[in-house]
């Protein structure tokens, strides 16, 4: 029983190879199972889209733990699903957010198709967060935030938008004279931390009339967490009436789970990490929602110049 092992370009191609050398066979063999021959039609379809994509966009995800890239790998891969899920390959470059506080936005931020700012904690690198964040809803670049992502669009969205100066998390800033996000009510007091985040699978239910409930395609979602801070709904009507739209919600509406902005092309942020329920046979909604809109934006911004110019876009 010599199997070949060769390198593949994807690592979504090593299902195919191994049954090209009739690996599954030998086992089910060994095992005394009785199967039918296995049906790899999905897996034949992703490796043929991974080698011959329709589309390409580039993806900027601005966090602070870019050097070592591994850190987002459920986002790397989840990215790659929205790239399957619309026969498009999806670059992403990774940008510090230490280094846009620094320099300010760069040509990685600008040139880039669609921003996400990602996961993460603590004060280092925030300010470079919120200014990507601002820049993306300023310019209707889309824009997806998760988790500690969806916590700078709010604060971003406080200070520009709604007038509260230095709004910010009480994470980063204790003293901030305006909170929008807080520590949430169930960990205040606690003086041992270890296991008592919110963790695990938690319903969640979406507004009618938002695009996410456009993506999920149903009411009620249930998404996996892991994080201490939330929304403060102190400025919760605040904020949604300077237009931003709490867009899902725990079922007893305590606990603001998803943030868009219906005036922008594609801005929505979860504050549950959507990245842990994708796969490459069953891309997770907002991946594929979010891919699409790179896609969209980018046909967008090849013809606008051409436009300019005077030139008739021709589309083939």
């Amino acid at each position: 029983s010599v199997v070949s092992a060769p390198d593949v370009s994807s690592i979504y191609e090593v299902p195919l190879q191994f049954h090209n050398e009739d690996l599954d066979e030998r086992i089910v063999e060994k095992l005394n199972i009785f199967t039918g021959s296995p049906n790899l039609s999905k897996w034949k379809r992703i490796a043929s889209v991974l080698k011959n994509p329709k589309e390409s966009v580039r993806i900027a995800m601005v966090g602070k733990y870019v050097t070592l890239t591994d850190s987002y790998k459920s986002l790397n891969e989840s990215l790659v699903h929205g790239g399957i899920a619309n026969e498009c390959k999806v670059e992403i470059t990774y940008v510090d957010s230490e280094k846009v506080e620094a320099d300010g936005i760069g040509d990685d931020v600008k040139k880039a198709d669609a921003i996400l700012v990602p996961m993460g904690f603590g004060p280092r690198g925030t300010e470079g967060k919120i200014a990507v964040v601002k820049y993306a809803r300023e310019n209707a670049v889309p824009f997806l935030g998760i988790c500690f992502g969806l916590q700078m669009a709010v604060i971003e969205y406080a200070r520009h938008v709604c007038g509260l100066d230095k709004a910010n998390s009480t994470e980063v800033d204790p003293n901030t004279p305006h909170p929008v996000i807080d520590l949430m009510t169930s960990q205040r007091g606690l003086t041992k931390k270890g296991g008592t985040m919110r963790l695990g699978e938690y319903p969640c239910e979406l507004k009618d009339g938002s695009l996410a409930r456009k993506l999920y395609a149903r009411k009620k979602v249930s998404e996996r967490h892991r994080h201490r801070y939330e929304f403060n709904n102190h400025y919760r009507e605040q904020i949604e009436a300077a237009g931003m739209v709490c867009a899902g919600t725990s079922p007893d509406d305590a606990l603001v789970e998803m943030v868009e902005l219906p005036d922008h092309p594609w801005f929505v942020a979860s504050q549950f990490h959507p990245e842990f329920k994708s796969r490459p046979t069953d891309c997770h909604p907002l991946f594929r929602g979010f891919i699409k809109a790179a896609v969209t934006h980018k046909a967008k911004s090849k013809a606008k110049p051409q436009a300019q110019l005077g030139l008739k876009v021709v589309k083939r």
